[in-house]
């Protein structure tokens, strides 16, 4: 994460526009490479060392700021630790205990001058009283200090992930001063919403979802603390969520910001045309190879119904939101039916949704439930669904007769 003195932005009337760089310039893709060097190889040495030649490397230029920024990146990479054979408060208590005997010893009444005091007698004592050498005790006598921990691991990155990496870093800089933040997705598919409402809750933010066309949602993003004051925590966890929405591929932010020591309300926005690319693993989109062949198998099987992947959020209350798999719509009378499939979740996870639904959905859908997660008869009871066992996929034509049923109901 960058720090605040680390943050470039201009100003646009009431915006923060972050001074973006262009990850295809040469300049600072050498840039960006010569810092990668000063990182690569280096286990062992300190963090004061690798500090001293990161700062001679980065001089007094311009761009500075910027330098320092992914300099900062890189240092967050990197796993530092206390190298020393004996706890460095014990390597001083040692020696600050010799250094008083030392201290206390009387002068030569023959000398005319006071007794110097003997740093490498006090090391000799230290290191006798704890049974290692005086260079040990010299080298580990301040290891626990920042500046000296070493170098243990640098997780290596490229010098273009590097400068994507920090456009994305400068974004949340900025989301650090928020105070709410609105996010408009279009055109996702719902593995894509499950994954965001995921990140949401992991976060401990509030959400409230407002449907604002076809496959189209408003999320208005909130945090507990913020119904008090815009700390630096609340905005630290809208940060954190910002990555998520950089792998939508049509998405819309608008950031309401506390800028600035007398806290002027500012805005910050983000579009796909920035460019920006998340540094977070893209599994939302996963789809099991069973479900899509089973989609695939529906598609030629079943002749009256369509199977639409569902988009539409169905509030849960206080337990968040709820995306069905799938719609499927009866091809005669145009109407739907909702449709889950529980069998690529981790068990525990599949009870706590059940459990919610249970509690919160009223209108009646179509369950699947795979013999691999193990789910009892009695987990099933009180849900409004019809229920389909199956193996290893949902089979089409029980399906179809089930979902008839649910339109029967």
């Amino acid at each position: 994460m960058l720090t605040g003195k680390m943050v470039a932005v201009r100003y646009a009337r009431d915006r923060i526009i972050p001074r973006y760089i262009d990850v295809n310039d040469p300049g600072w893709r050498e840039a960006a490479e010569r810092l990668l060097m000063l990182f690569r190889g280096q286990e062992g040495r300190t963090r004061g060392e690798l500090e001293e030649e990161w700062n001679e490397l980065l001089g007094e230029g311009p761009g500075q700021i910027i330098h320092q920024g992914l300099a900062k990146l890189l240092e967050d990479r990197c796993e530092f630790e206390i190298v020393s054979g004996h706890p460095p408060e014990e390597l001083r208590a040692a020696v600050f205990r010799a250094a008083a005997r030392q201290r206390q010893k009387p002068a030569d009444p023959e000398a005319m001058i006071e007794t110097r005091f003997d740093r490498a007698a006090v090391l000799h004592e230290a290191a006798n009283a704890l049974r290692l050498t005086p260079e040990a005790i010299e080298q580990g006598l301040f290891a626990d200090l920042k500046s000296e921990q070493r170098l243990v691991h640098f997780k290596d990155i490229s010098a273009e992930h590097l400068l994507q990496r920090y456009n994305v870093a400068l974004a949340q800089a900025v989301l650090y001063r928020c105070t709410r933040l609105h996010v408009t997705i279009r055109n996702e598919p719902p593995q894509r919403y499950r994954q965001l409402l995921r990140r949401l809750k992991f976060h401990r933010l509030i959400c409230a979802m407002e449907r604002i066309g076809e496959n189209s949602w408003r999320l208005h993003v909130d945090g507990p603390l913020s119904l008090f004051s815009a700390t630096q925590k609340y905005g630290l966890q809208l940060a954190l969520f910002f990555p998520a929405v950089l792998l939508c591929r049509d998405f819309e932010i608008r950031a309401e910001l506390s800028w600035g020591p007398q806290r002027k309300p500012k805005i910050f926005e983000a579009t796909p045309r920035d460019g920006l690319v998340s540094h977070y693993t893209d599994a939302g989109t996963y789809v099991p190879p069973e479900l899509g062949l089973f989609v695939e198998l529906f598609r030629k099987r079943v002749s009256d119904w369509d199977i639409l992947e569902e988009t539409e959020l169905f509030p849960l209350g206080s337990a968040g939101f709820w995306v069905p798999d799938f719609r499927l719509v009866h091809k005669a009378t145009g109407r739907r039916v909702l449709f889950e499939v529980l069998g690529f979740w981790r068990r525990c996870s599949a009870e706590q949704h059940l459990a919610r639904l249970r509690q919160h959905v009223a209108e009646p859908f179509l369950l699947a439930v795979s013999d691999q997660l193990h789910i009892e008869e009695t987990e099933l009871e009180g849900l409004p669904a019809e229920i389909h066992r199956f193996r290893n996929m949902p089979l089409p034509d029980e399906v179809a007769r089930l979902a008839g049923e649910v339109l029967n109901a």
